[in-house]
């Protein structure tokens, strides 16, 4: 017979061997957020990322006024980027001010998108059945935050509405898409 205290120290290393495997999952398969298409856009040019984060516009004005370097993009990742920066921008010209490097930028940016859904639909059900195959508008992503799990979620209106946004532009995901540790 194993002893209580043995028993609970081999679960215990089973669980901690376990956990670099968990974390190596991240969100990379998942289609670019706003903040990510963002910094590569205006890639070192600070600047460039100030004069942007600091305007507001509706999505067809973010269009317009980034117009050409929008380009390079595919139309989802175009929609997203503006879509983004419509919910986000303006960002506080103070915040801003402090960033030295694009890792600071994307310190100080609002999340995007597959920020909310990786960090927040996770810690009670599978990100894949709640989020990545489901195929919504954004009225319907927004509704879902009136179920009484939902409605008590730590996400300000703006998070919800970038969430939204970003998941009836890039969602559903192909099954074959997604890692297969993730699927379900």
């Amino acid at each position: 017979m194993i002893a209580p205290r043995s028993l609970a120290a081999a679960i215990g290393l089973t669980l901690l061997a376990a956990a670099p495997a968990q974390t190596q999952n991240d969100e990379r398969f998942m289609p670019k957020g706003g903040k990510t298409l963002l910094l590569e856009l205006v890639g070192d040019d600070l600047a460039e990322l100030r004069r942007i984060a600091t305007a507001k516009g509706s999505e067809a004005e973010w269009g317009e006024l980034l117009g050409p370097r929008l380009a390079a993009l595919g139309e989802k990742e175009r929609r997203t980027l503006v879509a983004y920066l419509a919910v986000n921008a303006p960002v506080p010209a103070a915040a801003l001010a402090a960033v030295r490097s694009p890792a600071d930028a994307a310190n100080v940016l609002p999340r995007d998108g597959r920020d909310l859904a990786w960090n927040e639909c996770q810690f009670c059900h599978s990100l894949f059945t709640s989020h990545l195959t489901q195929d919504r508008d954004v009225r319907a992503w927004l509704n879902m935050f009136q179920s009484p799990f939902h409605r008590e979620m730590k996400m300000t209106v703006r998070e919800r509405e970038e969430f939204a946004r970003y998941s009836a532009i890039n969602m559903p995901m192909k099954t074959e898409d997604v890692p297969p540790e993730l699927r379900f």
